[in-house]
Protein backbone atom coordinates (compact mmCIF):
# COMPACT_ATOMS: atom_id res chain seq x y z
CA UNK A 1 0.00 0.00 0.00
CA UNK A 2 1.53 3.34 -0.99
CA UNK A 3 1.30 6.30 1.56
CA UNK A 4 -0.07 9.36 0.06
CA UNK A 5 1.75 12.14 1.39
CA UNK A 6 1.33 16.61 1.47
CA UNK A 7 4.39 18.18 2.19
CA UNK A 8 3.86 22.03 3.26
CA UNK A 9 6.78 24.52 3.76
CA UNK A 10 7.32 27.75 2.91
CA UNK A 11 10.99 27.34 2.04
CA UNK A 12 11.18 26.02 -1.49
CA UNK A 13 14.35 24.05 -1.13
CA UNK A 14 13.24 22.10 2.01
CA UNK A 15 10.20 21.69 0.54
CA UNK A 16 11.71 20.27 -2.51
CA UNK A 17 14.31 18.07 -0.60
CA UNK A 18 11.53 16.77 1.46
CA UNK A 19 9.65 15.30 -1.39
CA UNK A 20 12.38 14.14 -3.16
CA UNK A 21 13.40 11.76 -0.73
CA UNK A 22 9.70 10.68 0.33
CA UNK A 23 9.32 10.07 -3.40
CA UNK A 24 12.33 7.96 -3.75
CA UNK A 25 10.45 5.35 -1.54
CA UNK A 26 8.67 2.61 -3.14
CA UNK A 27 6.03 2.75 -0.55
CA UNK A 28 5.43 6.73 -0.63
CA UNK A 29 4.61 9.13 -2.87
CA UNK A 30 4.32 12.23 -2.45
CA UNK A 31 0.59 13.91 -4.33
CA UNK A 32 1.27 17.95 -3.26
CA UNK A 33 3.57 20.32 -2.09
CA UNK A 34 2.36 24.05 -0.47
CA UNK A 35 4.14 26.82 0.43
CA UNK A 36 1.69 28.18 3.12
CA UNK A 37 -1.03 27.03 5.84
CA UNK A 38 -4.04 27.89 3.51
CA UNK A 39 -2.37 25.76 0.39
CA UNK A 40 -1.80 22.94 2.73
CA UNK A 41 -5.38 22.81 3.66
CA UNK A 42 -6.19 22.99 0.31
CA UNK A 43 -4.31 20.57 -1.30
CA UNK A 44 -4.82 18.11 1.71
CA UNK A 45 -8.64 18.27 1.00
CA UNK A 46 -8.42 18.13 -2.79
CA UNK A 47 -5.84 15.23 -2.66
CA UNK A 48 -7.05 13.34 0.58
CA UNK A 49 -3.40 12.37 1.33
CA UNK A 50 -2.41 10.16 4.40
CA UNK A 51 -0.47 12.25 6.09
CA UNK A 52 0.37 16.11 6.26
CA UNK A 53 3.98 16.78 7.00
CA UNK A 54 3.27 20.42 7.58
CA UNK A 55 6.13 22.97 8.82
CA UNK A 56 4.92 25.12 12.50
CA UNK A 57 5.66 28.25 11.30
CA UNK A 58 4.19 29.72 8.17
CA UNK A 59 2.75 32.44 5.98
CA UNK A 60 -0.52 33.03 5.34
CA UNK A 61 -2.17 30.56 7.64
CA UNK A 62 0.53 29.53 10.28
CA UNK A 63 0.89 26.08 10.58
CA UNK A 64 -1.09 25.23 14.10
CA UNK A 65 -4.62 26.80 12.19
CA UNK A 66 -3.48 24.21 9.55
CA UNK A 67 -3.18 21.53 11.89
CA UNK A 68 -6.12 22.79 13.87
CA UNK A 69 -8.52 21.98 10.20
CA UNK A 70 -6.81 19.33 9.07
CA UNK A 71 -7.27 17.52 12.21
CA UNK A 72 -11.00 18.45 12.59
CA UNK A 73 -11.91 17.09 9.34
CA UNK A 74 -10.12 13.69 9.96
CA UNK A 75 -8.74 11.15 7.41
CA UNK A 76 -5.21 12.78 7.60
CA UNK A 77 -2.34 12.79 9.74
CA UNK A 78 -0.30 15.71 10.70
CA UNK A 79 3.48 15.64 11.04
CA UNK A 80 4.92 18.81 12.22
CA UNK A 81 8.21 19.97 11.36
CA UNK A 82 9.89 22.87 13.47
CA UNK A 83 13.26 24.47 13.20
CA UNK A 84 14.30 24.32 16.87
CA UNK A 85 13.02 21.90 19.41
CA UNK A 86 12.13 24.70 21.95
CA UNK A 87 9.67 26.31 19.57
CA UNK A 88 7.23 28.30 21.42
CA UNK A 89 4.18 27.26 18.86
CA UNK A 90 4.61 23.36 19.82
CA UNK A 91 2.54 22.66 22.55
CA UNK A 92 -0.68 24.17 20.66
CA UNK A 93 0.38 22.44 17.35
CA UNK A 94 -0.26 19.43 20.26
CA UNK A 95 -3.52 20.73 21.16
CA UNK A 96 -4.86 21.28 17.72
CA UNK A 97 -4.05 17.67 16.73
CA UNK A 98 -0.36 17.03 15.57
CA UNK A 99 0.65 13.69 15.71
CA UNK A 100 4.36 14.28 16.12
CA UNK A 101 7.62 15.84 15.46
CA UNK A 102 10.87 16.41 13.43
CA UNK A 103 13.37 18.98 13.45
CA UNK A 104 14.28 20.13 10.15
CA UNK A 105 17.87 18.99 10.01
CA UNK A 106 16.42 15.35 10.29
CA UNK A 107 18.26 12.66 8.86
CA UNK A 108 16.93 10.81 6.21
CA UNK A 109 16.39 7.75 7.30
CA UNK A 110 14.73 9.36 10.49
CA UNK A 111 12.25 11.46 7.94
CA UNK A 112 11.37 8.38 5.90
CA UNK A 113 10.40 6.25 9.19
CA UNK A 114 8.48 9.29 11.02
CA UNK A 115 6.03 9.16 8.30
CA UNK A 116 5.70 5.47 8.44
CA UNK A 117 5.22 5.43 11.66
CA UNK A 118 2.57 8.41 12.06
CA UNK A 119 0.84 7.41 8.55
CA UNK A 120 0.71 3.98 10.17
CA UNK A 121 -1.45 5.71 13.35
CA UNK A 122 1.35 6.06 16.18
CA UNK A 123 2.87 9.20 17.11
CA UNK A 124 6.29 10.12 16.91
CA UNK A 125 7.91 10.80 20.51
CA UNK A 126 11.43 10.76 20.42
CA UNK A 127 12.98 11.24 24.08
CA UNK A 128 15.46 14.02 22.63
CA UNK A 129 13.08 16.20 21.52
CA UNK A 130 9.08 16.05 21.60
CA UNK A 131 8.81 14.19 25.26
CA UNK A 132 10.96 17.52 26.53
CA UNK A 133 8.90 19.88 24.25
CA UNK A 134 5.94 18.43 25.94
CA UNK A 135 7.06 18.94 29.42
CA UNK A 136 7.66 22.39 29.21
CA UNK A 137 4.63 23.28 27.94
CA UNK A 138 2.60 21.22 30.03
CA UNK A 139 4.24 22.23 33.11
CA UNK A 140 3.48 25.81 32.41
CA UNK A 141 0.05 25.20 31.25
CA UNK A 142 -3.29 25.45 33.74
CA UNK A 143 -4.23 22.71 35.55
CA UNK A 144 -7.19 20.32 35.21
CA UNK A 145 -10.14 20.72 36.72
CA UNK A 146 -10.50 17.12 38.33
CA UNK A 147 -7.88 16.19 40.70
CA UNK A 148 -5.06 13.78 39.06
CA UNK A 149 -6.07 10.73 41.24
CA UNK A 150 -10.14 11.18 40.11
CA UNK A 151 -8.82 11.55 36.59
CA UNK A 152 -6.47 8.54 36.45
CA UNK A 153 -8.64 6.67 38.51
CA UNK A 154 -10.13 4.14 35.96
CA UNK A 155 -6.27 3.54 34.94
CA UNK A 156 -5.31 0.08 36.84
CA UNK A 157 -2.21 0.10 38.24
CA UNK A 158 -0.51 -1.47 35.13
CA UNK A 159 -2.15 1.07 32.66
CA UNK A 160 -0.99 3.76 35.17
CA UNK A 161 2.61 2.33 34.53
CA UNK A 162 2.42 2.49 31.33
CA UNK A 163 1.22 6.00 30.76
CA UNK A 164 4.42 7.20 32.73
CA UNK A 165 6.57 5.06 30.46
CA UNK A 166 4.44 6.39 27.41
CA UNK A 167 5.43 10.22 28.90
CA UNK A 168 9.07 9.31 29.04
CA UNK A 169 8.91 8.61 25.26
CA UNK A 170 9.67 4.85 25.45
CA UNK A 171 8.40 2.56 22.66
CA UNK A 172 6.41 0.02 23.01
CA UNK A 173 9.41 -2.68 22.75
CA UNK A 174 11.33 -0.27 25.38
CA UNK A 175 7.56 -0.86 27.77
CA UNK A 176 7.96 -4.77 27.45
CA UNK A 177 11.45 -4.79 28.23
CA UNK A 178 10.71 -2.50 31.68
CA UNK A 179 7.61 -3.98 32.62
CA UNK A 180 9.29 -7.73 31.63
CA UNK A 181 6.07 -8.60 29.73
CA UNK A 182 4.90 -9.04 25.96
CA UNK A 183 4.90 -6.23 23.17
CA UNK A 184 0.99 -7.82 22.40
CA UNK A 185 0.63 -7.19 26.28
CA UNK A 186 1.45 -3.42 25.99
CA UNK A 187 -0.50 -3.00 22.87
CA UNK A 188 -3.43 -4.17 25.05
CA UNK A 189 -2.18 -2.20 27.98
CA UNK A 190 -1.79 1.31 25.66
CA UNK A 191 -5.07 0.71 24.48
CA UNK A 192 -6.99 0.67 27.25
CA UNK A 193 -4.90 3.56 28.55
CA UNK A 194 -6.49 5.94 25.44
CA UNK A 195 -10.13 4.43 25.37
CA UNK A 196 -10.22 4.89 29.06
CA UNK A 197 -9.09 8.49 29.17
CA UNK A 198 -10.71 9.22 25.55
CA UNK A 199 -7.56 10.34 24.24
CA UNK A 200 -7.01 9.65 20.54
CA UNK A 201 -3.23 8.77 20.47
CA UNK A 202 0.19 8.95 22.33
CA UNK A 203 0.67 12.89 22.10
CA UNK A 204 -2.37 13.17 24.04
CA UNK A 205 -1.47 10.49 26.53
CA UNK A 206 1.89 11.81 27.09
CA UNK A 207 -0.44 15.89 27.99
CA UNK A 208 -2.45 13.96 30.17
CA UNK A 209 0.20 12.28 31.96
CA UNK A 210 2.57 16.39 32.64
CA UNK A 211 -0.91 17.42 33.02
CA UNK A 212 -1.89 15.46 36.22
CA UNK A 213 1.37 15.15 37.65
CA UNK A 214 1.94 11.01 37.14
CA UNK A 215 4.97 12.42 34.96
CA UNK A 216 7.14 15.17 36.09
CA UNK A 217 9.22 17.66 33.90
CA UNK A 218 13.27 16.47 34.47
CA UNK A 219 12.21 12.89 35.05
CA UNK A 220 12.87 11.79 31.31
CA UNK A 221 14.47 8.88 30.04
Amino acid sequence: MTLRVVVADDQELVRAGFSMILDAQPDIEVVAEAGDGAQAVAAVREHRPDLLLLDIRMPVMDGIEAARIVCADGGCRVLMLTTFDLDDYVYDALRAGAAGFLLKDVRRDDLVHAVRVVAAGESLLAPSVTTRLIADFTSRAPRPAAPPSERLAVLTGRERETLRMIARGLSNAEIAREMVVSEHTVKTHVSNVLTKLGLRDRVQAVIVAYETGLAIPGELA
